[in-house]
């Protein structure tokens, strides 16, 4: 039996029953104390490492993957145990990937786009400026050939990558001024990766490729005069509302970015096909856990943000939107044209997305302005 083949009558037969059994003896709440094995001591027990690109505590970010490695340890009666570090713990936020292709870990927790210096079109796998929303981008990955293709551009890497967690719509990010034009983000410093980098760079901006543990100090000394991060509930956590005073949205860089969960291919091929499989239903309920999280924890740390803290939340002006929209445009077909493994992914995300953007039209979009219609 092949994984995919596997991994598919799982998902049918094992998963969500599992899934309900974990919510209700977990009690849906993140654990980051692994428990003490019951593994029967004549089962072999796997002590795998886990490397992540977030600080050990963040909220959600940084403490999904303690969950993971609990609910697995779980599963798997003690007999997979993991240990998660957090970036700097082992290897640094952004060497994730080249740790766990050589086998320093077995699994990492991280962002696609973080590697489209080694792989072009690796922002599909995670986050398109004004591309799709975490659902419609988790859909895609599942049932519209993403994945397939994501494990096809990963695998000459002795990586497998699945989702493992999706931020959402995320705030445009911190600034220490207001913009108000264009002229604004001229020069302007700011910590933005990926693709939403390179529009910025062409809005007249200097984008700045930096780990998320470094970020605060930047903003605090002047290295940075802004930083793109997740949405309220992280940058309360990380304190950004201490060091810049202007909160802009919408995130229009990522607009619903997958967060990926890589495993070490030739570790994962080794182990026996119930822990491969536990493996892949623990990142399954991870990836809903973590925007399950985000999702309701975001607007109370955004009250107190703006009620607490003064924050001076700000939306960008609808000429900046547009103009960052069309170098948006410009960017993707580039990027879509660097080779032809790149314009093959470009094209199955760019149909799906178009699909699901025509259905939305008459489902999200209309009801979410129905619900804004004014009462008589």
């Amino acid at each position: 039996m092949n994984l995919q083949h596997s991994i598919h009558i799982h998902a049918r037969a094992v998963f969500y029953p599992l899934l309900l059994t974990l919510l209700i003896g977990c009690g849906g709440e993140q654990q980051s104390a692994a428990t003490q094995s019951t593994a029967p001591s004549n089962q072999t027990i796997y002590e795998w490492k886990m490397v992540t690109s977030w600080p050990k505590n963040l909220p959600a970010l940084g403490t999904s993957p303690e969950y993971f490695a609990d609910i697995v340890e779980k599963m798997s009666n003690g007999r997979m145990q993991i240990r998660v570090y957090g970036a700097n713990e082992l290897v640094g936020g952004l060497e994730v990937f080249d740790a766990v292709s050589q086998g320093v870990a077995e699994i990492g927790h991280t962002g696609a786009y973080y590697w489209q210096g080694k792989i072009p079109g690796t922002p599909f796998f995670s986050s398109i400026p004004f591309g799709m929303t975490s659902y419609e981008q988790d859909a895609w990955l599942r049932f519209g050939g993403g994945n397939e293709l994501w494990r096809e551009i990963y695998a000459p890497f002795n990586l497998i990558p699945v989702r493992g967690g999706n931020s959402g719509v995320q705030m445009f990010g911190w600034f220490n001024k207001e913009i108000n034009s264009l002229d604004d983000l001229q020069g302007l410093k700011m910590r933005i990766p990926s693709l939403g980098g390179e529009v910025f760079r062409r809005a007249g901006g200097v984008p700045v490729t930096m780990q998320v543990s470094e970020v605060f100090t930047a903003l605090q000394t002047g290295a940075l005069d802004a930083t793109e991060f997740v949405s309220p509930y992280n940058d309360l956590a990380a304190g950004y509302h201490t060091v810049a005073d202007y909160y802009y949205y919408p995130g229009w860089h990522e607009p619903g970015s997958t967060l990926e969960t890589i495993f070490n291919k030739s570790a994962f091929e080794a182990l026996p096909e119930d822990l491969q499989e536990i493996l892949m239903a623990g990142t399954e309920v991870m990836n809903q856990l973590l925007l399950d999280e985000l999702t309701a924890k975001n607007n109370e740390a955004l009250r107190v943000l703006v009620e607490d803290y003064d924050v001076q939340l700000r939306k960008l002006p609808d000429d900046v939107l547009l103009e960052l929209r069309r170098i948006s445009d410009d960017v993707v077909l580039e990027l879509a044209r660097t080779d032809e493994t790149t314009a093959r992914i470009y094209e199955s995300w760019k149909s799906f997305k178009d699909g699901v953007m025509n259905y939305n039209r008459i489902a999200e979009e209309a009801l979410i302005e129905a619900r804004r219609l004014p009462d008589k």
